[in-house]
């Protein structure tokens, strides 16, 4: 669409503010996961930078904000503890360039193949790490290292932060962080209007300010000091299995998190719907110039997604130019970071995490289908105890049994009085459950007029179509009525019967 006075005045009107309130809440998230990543913290303002002046601006979805996500933290600190921190650029880059030949190979939609069951449980596995590993930071002690390890030794970690005075502190920050972020929904409109998260850490900020309390800040060192490019000793790190097993991870996790946003984004506005190859370029693309820089991996945020949709962005120019407020931010006002305590950050994320965990929904879940919360769990428990690429391929192979068990399935129960016997086949009767299947119908031995229910089948071959059909004739000849309630997609081959 070309640019005219009537759009760009379109543009000042809604995407002008849109943008400055995704901006808003984008510093502090930018800065709480890069920190919590292990990196500097200016490198997470250069992975929102890149999200919003380069993926932004690129087609595939229109109102979706890219940027470091809390999903990918676990992964990162993974990948910077493993691998050390100048490695970053060179694993990001590779991941991008990997995302954008996944793009144009059309693969895109592909991702959403993956059972929800094991997105969710991934989430909730990230949410569970995050949670347990930025718990430490609020009690200003050191995590063990490892999920398991830090849930293990949180109990302590606690007591002892009661009884120093920085631990109370750091609690006390990071406490009212949370209860503000908590609270923020029941504030007045003209309040709610400021972005919540931004809120919680300027007052934190305040507090530690002018109570002088003992809680380590945010430690800055100057944009272009942060950035590190890769060089050919980088490069030669891709000899290393090890590290393409990273690579996999960062390019399949931050796709599959950028098009179930893209997707959850669609649902919340009118406009253009998600292309999603061209997205999953996009998104390559983005990760490649992040990497280049030495920066943190992106995808598309849900939360920075949905201020965007909600503050009334119509066009693509809302996430481009919340790019560049990151951009005259970093450059011109860097110093104010130094005032943010961890603890703050760390309060962010924990928030973020149970956000990730949302305990509410999993336990509808268990309660409406309890296998593919089995899915969710085995996810979940994989990649606590495992890592981030284990635990999902813990999931799929779960789902994958999950699937082959519904496949093969079946249940038949049975009612039988005096005056009628009742047969109700449940699941999918095929020939890889024929025996059983014969087998229990073997056992009824009705006296009466029997009715055959398959009104509850989801599949039914010819197998076992036959069998059931040879059975009630069986029936039939002995003199006794026989009624049959076909399945409601084979209605045709039943009533034959």
């Amino acid at each position: 669409m070309p640019w005219n006075t009537a759009r760009v005045r379109a543009v000042l009107r809604t995407d002008l503010p849109a943008s400055i309130t995704v901006f808003l809440v984008a510093v502090p998230l930018c800065v709480g996961v890069s920190v919590a990543s292990g990196a500097p913290a200016e490198l997470g303002l250069v992975t929102g930078i890149v999200g919003g002046l380069v993926a932004g601006a690129l087609p595939g979805s229109s109102l979706q904000v890219s940027g470091p996500a809390a999903g990918l933290t676990v992964l990162v600190h993974s990948a910077v503890t493993t691998h050390g921190l100048p490695a970053l650029g060179v694993i990001v880059l590779t991941a991008g360039l990997l995302q954008v030949l996944l793009g144009l190979l059309r693969l895109g939609r592909w991702f959403r193949a993956v059972s929800s069951s094991v997105v969710e449980g991934m989430l909730s596995g990230i949410g569970l790490v995050l949670i347990a590993s930025q718990a430490y930071v609020l009690l200003a002690d050191a995590s063990p290292g490892g999920a398991l390890a830090d849930l293990a030794h949180l109990p302590g970690a606690a007591l002892r932060a009661v009884g120093t005075a920085p631990g109370r502190a750091a609690l006390a920050v990071g406490g009212g962080v949370l209860a503000v972020l908590a609270l923020w929904k029941r504030v007045p409109r003209r309040l709610a209007a400021l972005p919540g998260p931004l809120v919680a850490v300027a007052l934190a900020a305040a507090a530690v300010r002018l109570l002088h309390l003992p809680v380590p800040t945010v430690g800055v060192g100057g944009l272009l000091g942060a950035l590190q490019p890769p060089g050919a000793d980088q490069f030669a790190l891709l000899a290393r299995a090890g590290v393409w097993g990273t690579v996999l991870a960062f390019a399949l996790i931050a796709s599959a998190e950028s098009l179930f946003s893209a997707s959850a984004v669609d649902h919340m506005h009118a406009g253009p719907r998600t292309r999603y190859n061209r997205e999953l370029v996009a998104q390559g693309i983005g990760n490649t110039v992040a990497g280049a820089l030495g920066a943190l991996p992106m995808t598309a945020v849900i939360v920075r997604s949905a201020a965007n949709v909600q503050a009334g962005a119509r066009t693509k120019a809302a996430r481009v130019l919340h790019g560049g407020w990151l951009l005259l931010f970093t450059l011109a006002l860097p110093g104010l970071l130094e005032l943010v305590p961890l603890a703050a950050l760390a309060a962010l994320l924990v928030h973020a995490g149970a956000k990730l965990l949302a305990p509410r929904a999993r336990l509808r879940l268990w309660r409406t289908d309890r296998s593919e919360a089995l899915v969710l769990t085995a996810t979940t428990l994989g990649i606590v105890t495992t890592n981030l690429l284990e635990g999902v391929a813990v999931g799929l192979v779960a789902a994958l049994a999950k699937t082959a068990w519904d496949v093969t399935h079946i249940r038949l129960q049975v009612e039988q009085t005096p005056a009628a016997t009742v047969v109700r086949v449940h699941g999918n009767a095929t020939f890889l459950k024929l025996p059983v299947l014969v087998d229990r119908l073997e056992e009824v031995s009705p006296t009466g007029p029997v009715e055959l229910d398959l009104s509850a089948l989801t599949h039914l071959d010819t197998a076992c179509r036959q069998a059931l059909t040879a059975w009630a004739d069986q029936h039939r000849r002995r003199g006794l009525p026989v009624t049959v309630t076909p399945a409601p997609a084979n209605s045709r081959l039943v009533e034959a019967a």
